[in-house]
């Protein structure tokens, strides 16, 4: 792989020059002791550079990609980071960001230097801020989006980007954007959750949207509510606005872990925290930094929906494609086969020739009339298989869009240098998805094998992402002050666990693990989810996790997901193994995931048919279960200062 050579000389926005220098003189006044340690940890944290558990001078480094737009320049500067500074690869968080660690304290202005050379920033990626702004990484190639939200959510993510008042928030605030109800921007779980929709007006429908807020996951998990029925396009930056001085105003300061503001739902009552919200709003034409119209971004990029490809559009509902408006399918049929494959919570897609596809990467399982099948797609070709679980199709102007994936989030130096290299040889707009893959868009049919051929040359054209396969995992004890388990761990011994089965290709279910109960890997979220915990057997410490059934979130809807049972570390890749298999084997024609376990009993009730791996050996018959994944000695529970709550 050729090394990719990084402009130093490039023209550095001012702002972003005035971080970068402020951060190096910030840096010598803390090696010289005159910044305290707890100081420096806030300043740090606000420019995106977090601790490890390891200590000493060694940090993690959260690069922002509002609404997941990444170009290849971004690339090339990534694996340059990842090659020089930090251990040879990059890891793509839940949010859309990409993130580096073991980054030497003293090397972040470099590393700052390489990002503002390209247009990347870390400021605001971490600490009591208004965090990275998520979209819908197929905004605009959606055929069921209301508004296309790219250019919304990057203009959300500049005018918070150093606002006065998202400096020092009681917590950190997130901001997510979906362009339709099958919300794949994930809505609601976050602090404003904004999802495009429709009213009717004198002469016919008015787009906008609905805002939803006090969402939230962590240990207590809070449903997004709507906070107005709607919202016009004009009024949205200020509706966002109100609600994160409200947020400031209001929020728990003294307690950290109440800090969110889904806790002022309980502090102030839903209708008081509305009430404050709206009068705020009303008062905000007299603000400096008043929002109000429609942002300069969206005038000039426009945010009209991609709409449906006239075939979609013109196809009866029942017959041929049919998609729902959760980006579900029928059991279609095409040319007298079943050509639609589920690919999990939100995605579809149809081989039929000619016919449109859609993938959406959110986590809405449909409900709609029940004719989703999820499927395997064993038994074709690598390509076959390939373009039937990674390709999207549906763009009124007739492109496609294909996912690559990534195993785990990760991303090498020379997968990085690569990906820049695809993306420029298929003039293809490139997204980060909230999966950790990465898309693909604006292709044509006839580039389809040439990308397949790419992405396996560098180990990520794997059909499936975002099928069973993709299991989302945050960083867990590997780098995390707060995790007690090795969560990338065990997402690769479940993943390994699915092949050996030839499971890794079954659609309609999502598995997501965390290293603890804060659900950064938004286990409450998925079908099948995990958190670690710390085990006793046999008067020993031992790795655990809490598995949870029945996770969702689409249809502008979210049900948190149940606790099953409490297994070993060492035993939940045999329960998921298990639970896939009863549930492929029990389904009905057309029944997903969250209505078979509702017909098997719930989840304790599958729980309890797994009662057998909640048991440990002793650790002489078993000293395996006493070691945690990816670890050599004996499991011991380490928590270190958490700097998520500074």
């Amino acid at each position: 792989m050729v090394t990719v050579q990084i402009d130093n000389t490039a023209v550095i926005d001012p702002a972003q020059l005035a971080d970068i220098e402020k951060f190096e003189r910030m840096l010598v006044r803390y090696k010289a002791g005159e910044i305290p340690e707890d100081v420096m940890r806030v300043f740090r944290l606000n420019n995106g550079v977090y601790g490890q558990r390891q200590g000493g001078t060694r940090q993690m480094v959260r690069v922002k990609i509002p609404a997941g737009i990444i170009q290849p320049e971004h690339f090339e500067a990534m694996g340059h980071i990842a090659r020089t500074y930090s251990r040879g690869w990059g890891h793509i968080t839940t949010r859309q960001n990409i993130q580096f660690h073991y980054v030497e304290l003293d090397d972040i202005p470099e590393v700052m230097r390489t990002l503002a050379s390209v247009g990347l920033t870390t400021r605001e990626a971490c600490g009591d801020t208004v965090r990275n702004v998520q979209g819908c990484h197929l905004a605009g190639a959606c055929p069921h989006e209301v508004l296309d939200i790219t250019a919304w959510a990057r203009a959300t993510a500049l005018h918070f980007l150093r606002h006065p008042y998202a400096q020092r928030l009681p917590r950190k605030f997130k901001i997510n954007f979906s362009g339709c109800a099958t919300d794949c921007g994930q809505a609601m779980f976050n602090d404003v959750g904004i999802v495009a929709a429709t009213r009717e007006v004198p002469g016919g429908t008015e787009a906008g949207f609905r805002v939803y807020v006090a969402g939230g996951l962590g240990a207590n998990p809070h449903p997004a509510l709507a906070l107005e029925e709607f919202t016009a396009r004009e009024d949205l930056l200020p509706t966002i606005e109100a609600c994160l001085r409200v947020f400031d105003h209001d929020g728990y300061r003294e307690n950290k872990l109440r800090a969110r503001m889904k806790w002022l739902v309980e502090k102030l009552g839903f209708e008081e925290l509305q009430r404050r919200i709206f009068r705020e709003r009303r008062f905000l034409l007299a603000s400096s930094s008043w929002p109000g119209g429609i942002p300069e971004l969206v005038t000039l990029h426009g945010d009209a929906p991609a709409g449906r490809h006239a075939e979609v559009a013109a196809t009866p509902v029942g017959q041929g494609v049919n998609l729902s408006p959760l980006g579900h399918q029928s059991n279609a049929q095409s040319n007298g086969q079943t050509n639609y494959q589920s690919n999990g919570h939100g995605d579809s897609q149809s081989n039929g020739q000619g016919h449109s596809n859609h993938q959406a990467n959110g986590h809405g399982n449909s409900q709609g009339n029940g004719t989703a099948m999820p499927v395997s797609i064993g038994g074709r070709a690598p390509y076959g298989r390939w373009q039937q679980a990674n390709v999207v199709r549906g763009v009124a102007k007739g492109t496609v869009s294909a996912y690559a994936w990534a195993r785990l989030g990760d991303i090498t130096a020379d997968q990085f240098d690569a990906l820049a290299a695809i993306q420029r040889e298929l003039g293809a707009e490139c997204r980060v998805t909230n999966r950790q893959n990465i898309v693909f868009r604006d292709l044509e049919e006839h580039q389809l094998p040439r990308l397949f051929e790419a992405l396996s040359a560098i180990d990520m054209g794997q059909p499936g992402a975002e099928l069973l396969r993709d299991v989302v995992a945050c960083p867990g004890a590997d780098t995390c002050n707060l995790a007690v388990t090795q969560s990338r761990g065990l997402a690769d011994a479940i993943g390994d666990r699915l092949e050996e089965e030839g499971l890794t290709e079954v659609g309609g279910l999502r598995i997501n693990i965390s290293g603890c109960t804060n659900s950064c890997g938004q286990h409450h979220a998925a079908d099948i989810g995990f958190f670690g915990a710390e085990r006793r057997a046999h008067g020993r410490s031992a790795p655990g996790y809490q598995m949870l059934l029945g996770g969702y979130v689409g249809d502008t809807q979210i049900h948190f997901g149940t606790k099953a049972l409490r297994l070993p570390a060492r035993n939940a890749p045999e329960a998921v193994v298990r639970v896939v298999r009863r549930f492929t084997a029990e389904r009905a024609p057309g029944e997903e995931f969250r209505q078979w376990l509702e017909r098997a009993g719930g989840p304790r009730a599958v729980g309890k048919g797994l009662a057998d791996l909640d048991e440990f050996p002793t650790p002489e018959a078993g000293p395996e279960f006493y070691v945690d994944y990816d670890e050599a000695g004996p499991y011991e529970a380490v928590v270190g200062d958490s700097e998520c709550a500074t």
